[in-house]
């Protein structure tokens, strides 16, 4: 536990000093390019909130492409602030495209921020409709066999509805919860409205429960 605990306060001194240099990078950098007083202080801050808001929808799991993307144009910053102030730019002397690129940051930060954080994420029963659409689409179509007295009509029997096991095993959690916050079973209605699935597989779906 202890040389789990070492581990930890490492890696986050590790973090602290490397965040702070790469705030004061980035604040001599904004302080060059003729953004003086507290906006110099403002640029470091944005590029830490992008970079923050990219990981945060990079371990949600959803939107991995557009969270890699400002994830790397947030470290880009960063890492060219570094780089800048280590000797190979002259602060007295920035060159027009440098100041450039940081009188635009504030307005390419905000796109990232808002796209990252006012996006809105799958979620679970959006992912299992879809999945249940895709099976009915994979069944085939069911025939209905000719009636054996052609003088006695008869009503084909209605082909079973398929039900994904996952989606059996969400409507369960779903019924507990209902049976919990109400103290009454679910019904089939409420059921389907919570699933948002057709009457037939909420029906299949009740059967099983």
């Amino acid at each position: 536990m202890r040389a789990h605990l070492a581990r930890v306060d490492a890696v986050l001194v590790q973090a602290l000093i490397a965040a702070a240099l790469s705030f004061a990078h980035i604040h001599d950098i904004a302080m060059a390019a003729g953004q003086d007083g507290w906006k110099a202080w403002a640029y470091p801050i944005s590029v830490d909130l992008l970079l923050v808001a990219a990981w945060r929808r990079l371990r949600s799991g959803t939107a991995k492409a557009a969270a890699w993307c400002w994830f790397v144009i947030a470290l880009t910053a960063s890492l060219g602030a570094n780089v800048a102030t280590a000797g190979l730019l002259d602060m007295t002397d920035v060159p027009a495209w440098l100041r450039i690129l940081v009188a635009g940051w504030p307005a390419v930060a905000f796109l990232g921020g808002t796209l990252l954080a006012h996006s809105a994420p799958k979620t679970a029963t959006d992912e299992i409709g879809t999945e249940v659409i895709e099976d009915q689409e994979d069944e085939p179509e069911a025939t209905s066999d000719p009636p054996v007295q052609p003088t006695i009509e008869s009503t084909p029997p209605t082909p079973p509805v398929p039900v994904p096991t996952a989606l059996v095993d969400h409507a369960r959690k779903v019924a507990a919860e209902h049976q919990t916050r109400t103290g009454a079973p679910i019904d089939t209605p409420t059921l389907r409205a919570r699933l948002g699935v057709p009457v037939p597989l909420a029906d299949a779906i009740a059967a099983q429960l």
